[in-house]
Parts: structure tokens; C-alpha cells; sequence
């Protein structure tokens, strides 16, 4: 197990079930939390590959901090299919202060553990990772 900057562990299942996004396409998305009671970040909900960019969004609760990967499949201006995975901060204005807090001491740190992320993105609410924002960074 890892610990990022503010102590916080990472469980090893929250870098296997990225690379099985990665390397192997197992999942759509991840959704990872803090377990503040165990100090740790861990595997919450894990998108299967033919869930959609709105599935992702709704499994995101809407006044609660979360981390989050997202496998992005895309055509560019070439007509070439291509595929971008993208980070997530996910920190609604609603969500607790010590939460706020916590995710973003701890961000950094669980973020370089997941080697392979092409974007990152950072949203307060809905409209910040809207799909048109998710296309135009992938571009």
C-alpha cells in the first residue's frame, strides 16, 4: 500500500482494477472514495464497458467528494478512432468542508499511482465535466 502526502493509504485493488481499465478495457469507469475511518482510498464502483458517459455521471453522488477515471473512446477531426483516459476530482460545492479538504490533500499523490491517465479534469459541479468539455480536452 501507498500513502500520499496526507497519509492516506491507497488500496492496491484501486491500481489493479486501473491497470484492467487500461491495458485489458475490463471497465468503463472507476469510482474511487476515501474511507476516512481506515485512512484509505478504495475501489467504490467500477463501470462496466458498455455503460455510457451519463452512467458515469450518475454514479457520481451529488454532495460528496469523489476521485474517478473514465475510459473516453472518440473520433478525432482525422476520422481516426482513438481512446483517452481521463482523471476526475470530483468536489461539489455541497460536499463537506473536511472533505473538500481531504480529497485535495490527497489528490496528487493517489493520481500519480494510476500511470496511464491522459487528462485530468477537476469538477465542482455537473457542468465542469460535461461531455462537450470531456471531447474538447480530448481533442
Amino acid at each position: 500500500m501507498a500513502n500520499s502526502a496526507s497519509g492516506m493509504a491507497v488500496d492496491d485493488d484501486c491500481k489493479i482494477k486501473f491497470h484492467e481499465l487500461k491495458a485489458k478495457r475490463s471497465f468503463r469507469f472507476i469510482v474511487y472514495k476515501i474511507e476516512e475511518k481506515v485512512q484509505q482510498v478504495v475501489v467504490e464502483k467500477l463501470g462496466q464497458p458498455d455503460e455510457s458517459y451519463d452512467d458515469f455521471t450518475a454514479s457520481l453522488p451529488p454532495d460528496e467528494c469523489r476521485y474517478a477515471v473514465f475510459d473516453f473512446d472518440f473520433v478525432t477531426n482525422e476520422n481516426v478512432q482513438k481512446s483517452k483516459i481521463f482523471f476526475i476530482s470530483w468536489s461539489p460545492d455541497t460536499s463537506r468542508i473536511r472533505s473538500k479538504m481531504l480529497y485535495a490533500s490527497s489528490k496528487d499523490r493517489f493520481r500519480r499511482e494510476l500511470d496511464g491517465v491522459q487528462v485530468e479534469l477537476q469538477a465542482t459541479d455537473p457542468s465542469e465535466m460535461s461531455i462537450d468539455i470531456v471531447k474538447t480536452r480530448a481533442l
